[in-house]
């Protein structure tokens, strides 16, 4: 994972070139936390829609979660992740790959009936500014399913109220604890999905059993069902290490899209070309498709034509 600085000059993490698959998911000890992840996603994922959009979806573990979605696209800042999720999930019409910065998303305002972030808002620098892209691109009513990393978890306050650690799960600031890798306290939250333009329908607090004393002595399939157990009456007060949320955006209607992208340079669209690169009328950008992958990094050309 490497730090680089995106079109919108902020810093993001950056997993291209390695395997996000095999360095933490495959063979790695977390099999409790996917299964704990995946009943919490199916609770609170709406069933059915037309397009669903999972931001940072690296090689694709949850999008067999999506069968009821007619259009399911992943994005990704790392083209090496979506190439594993090309190789598992296959080329359809159905699944979209896009490789593009979250801070300046390359869709048109009201795309969206659903729109999923899972292991992603840990790794951002500017939660409001992502929210704000999010709310944009979904329609009037469309549902945000998010997760974060729970800065007031138990073991946290444990270990603050035993004076091994310096900083106070309860204040609300957001907590660095490695670089571009932040804990959110939960009301902290909250209050920025508000900000937003988000209301907040439901919750679960997840991953009650992260401990390896757990995963060494209960089976991962036992441990999840107990989790799935825990997931709603936690969400009340929220001590698990992972927090899950299902909001709706609430703004008025607006003009059904009249296509799929939008340019992240000037946010004009839509666009239009050819299937080996679109551009934007507006500003002359050329945004190349590299071998079914949308790469929406950074032009291959600007002010074309003119």
């Amino acid at each position: 994972m490497a730090e680089q600085v995106s079109q919108s000059n902020r810093a993001i993490c950056d997993y291209e070139g390695t395997s996000y698959r095999a360095r933490f998911w495959a063979d790695q000890g977390r099999t409790y936390e996917d299964l704990a992840e995946r009943i919490a996603l199916r609770r609170l994922l709406p069933p059915r829609g037309r397009c669903l959009l999972e931001l940072g979806a690296g090689f694709g573990r949850l999008a067999d979660l999506y069968e009821g979605y007619d259009q399911v696209i992943l994005l990704d800042y790392a083209k090496s992740g979506l190439r594993e999720a090309q190789a598992r999930l296959g080329r359809s019409n159905r699944y979209l790959y896009v490789a593009a910065d979250l801070y300046r998303l390359p869709f048109m305002p009201g795309l969206c009936d659903c729109v999923v972030t899972v292991r992603v808002l840990h790794h951002l620098v500017d939660v409001p500014a992502a929210f704000a892209q999010i709310a944009d691109v979904l329609r009037a009513g469309g549902v945000y399913v998010l997760e974060y990393a729970n800065k007031r978890n138990l073991k946290a306050i444990l270990r603050y109220l035993m004076g091994r650690q310096r900083w106070s799960p309860f204040a609300q600031e957001p907590y660095e604890f490695v670089t571009l890798n932040f804990d959110f306290h939960p009301a902290w939250m909250s209050r920025r999905l508000q900000e937003a333009g988000f209301v907040i329908d439901a919750g679960r607090a997840v991953s009650h059993f992260r401990h390896p004393l757990f995963k060494q002595r209960i089976g991962h399939e036992t441990l999840a069902r107990l989790d799935g157990a825990l997931q709603r009456i936690g969400a009340a007060w929220k001590l698990a290490p992972s927090v899950f949320v299902r909001a709706h955006v609430d703004k008025p209607d607006g003009p059904a899209p009249t296509g799929l992208f939008r340019c992240p340079r000037c946010f004009a669209g839509p666009l239009t070309g050819q299937p080996i690169a679109l551009r934007c009328a507006a500003c002359g950008a050329v945004w190349r498709v590299d071998d079914g992958i949308f790469d929406f990094k950074a032009p291959v050309a600007e002010n074309v034509g003119e």
